[in-house]
């Protein structure tokens, strides 16, 4: 066995950066090739319904790619079928190379272990059948299609409608595909309608699954601990996890390292060049997502960034510490803003309801006129013209914020509270 790869915390930084796109320019290849090469490097890009800005899968996306738009990731779903949905890290875009990564998980849902999904199938499942058959005759359909039983009010959103639960549950098994989204909406098709010819559906053995998932997982972080792997993506038990990574560590493929003495981190064998690379991060500006891949793994991304962050907009309004819906800013490989964010769309106006600058002030100078490119980038991307900054903390930073935004040709409004 290799001795132990003695990293520091900027080549760990560093090698996150890198594996998650994030060290790249916005340049090269044409949009389809580079969004698909970056869903297929991070493993997956998570799916989320809030909207106050841009959803979190097309936000993922844009961060490594100024050139995304939300049409690319319709297409390469879609049209080109090379990525498909279905419960990765959360519920998911994922290569559709991997598919055959996810049939076990499509198999545990045919006799489901869970309580929640076995009372589902029990009070569903009869209906399951019937939904098959009417989509199998009249072609792809989403749950709007399904007329709830008469007297049967709308529920809460756990307790979906029968006809709308079938279909979830369907899904789940693999029996339906979401073949595209209509205004976000899920429309469903049969699975074989919607796999690309020639696409493997062999079910893999569990420690065929378990190395595919170390490596999806160290792939996409660079170096990472054994919690982080099995979190990566939700496709096997942590034990599978664990047991591959034991016997490609025995076999070489995996090597054990450290941070700063800090040990329990891995990183593929191929990747140890790369380790050694002592060179700072580009001090690009990245606005992230609070689903972005780099930092949805909280704890990891305080043990190698510092970066200690929380979403708070499933925490009481009162009880919230910076906003409903805030939006991390990266400079390098520093946490250098807190931003929460609403679009106007009507209005087509960015409301930055509160911006909480975190860098200390020598270094202030040199982050505004990026940060201010990537802002007014952001507001763009989001179908604004405008932008309104609210609060902006500390004072001082309005003036020269407000000076770089305006010289982007972005229209400012600078009636604030700082």
């Amino acid at each position: 066995m290799r001795e132990t790869v003695v990293l520091t915390s900027a080549q760990a930084r560093r090698m996150a950066l890198s594996a998650q796109l994030l060290l790249e320019g916005p340049g090269g290849n044409s949009g389809a090739e580079r969004t698909f090469r970056t869903i297929d490097a991070l493993g997956y890009v998570q799916i989320d319904t809030i909207s106050v800005v841009e959803r979190a899968h097309h936000h993922t996306l844009w961060s490594r790619f100024g050139g995304y738009c939300p049409d690319i990731l319709h297409r390469l779903h879609s049209e080109d079928r090379k990525v498909f949905e279905y419960w990765g890290h959360a519920a998911s875009y994922l290569p559709i190379s991997d598919y055959r990564f996810y049939t076990r998980q499509m198999k545990r849902h045919r006799d489901p272990k869970d309580k929640w999904a076995r009372n589902r199938l029990e009070k569903c499942g009869h209906l399951m059948d019937d939904v098959l058959d009417r989509i199998r005759r009249e072609g792809p359909l989403g749950s709007g299609d399904f007329k709830a039983a008469p007297g049967v009010k709308r529920a809460q959103w756990w307790d979906w409608k029968p006809a709308k639960t079938a279909l979830e549950l369907l899904f789940w098994r693999g029996d339906l595909m979401i073949t595209r989204r209509d205004n976000f909406h899920r429309i469903y098709d049969l699975t074989e309608r919607v796999l690309p010819d020639g696409t493997d559906t062999s079910t893999p053995e569990e420690d065929e699954l378990g190395r595919f998932l170390v490596r999806r997982a160290l792939r996409a972080h660079g170096t990472a601990d054994e919690r982080t792997m099995a979190d990566h993506i939700h496709a096997a038990d942590r034990s599978v996890v664990r047991r591959a990574l034991l016997e490609m560590v025995d076999s070489g493929e995996v090597l054990a390292a450290s941070v700063d003495g800090d040990t329990g981190y891995y990183l593929l064998e191929d990747a140890v060049d790369a380790a050694g690379t002592e060179a700072a991060a580009d001090p690009g500006v990245h606005i992230l997502s609070p689903f972005d891949n780099l930092i949805i793994d909280r704890k990891r991304a305080e043990r190698l960034f510092g970066f200690r962050y929380s979403l708070e907009c499933y925490t009481p309004r009162k009880k919230r510490k910076y906003g409903y819906f805030v939006l991390p800013v990266l400079w390098g490989d520093t946490l250098a803003a807190l931003m929460d964010c609403k679009v106007h769309r009507k209005e087509r106006c960015l409301q930055v309801i509160s911006l909480r600058l975190e860098l200390p002030a020598e270094d202030m100078e040199a982050f505004i006129e990026p940060f201010s490119r990537r802002l007014e980038a952001f507001a763009r991307f989001n179908g604004c013209r405008s932008l309104d900054l609210t609060h902006i903390q500390p004072d001082g930073y309005r003036s020269p914020l407000e000076s770089e935004l305006e010289a982007t040709g972005l229209e400012v409004d600078g009636q604030g509270d700082s």
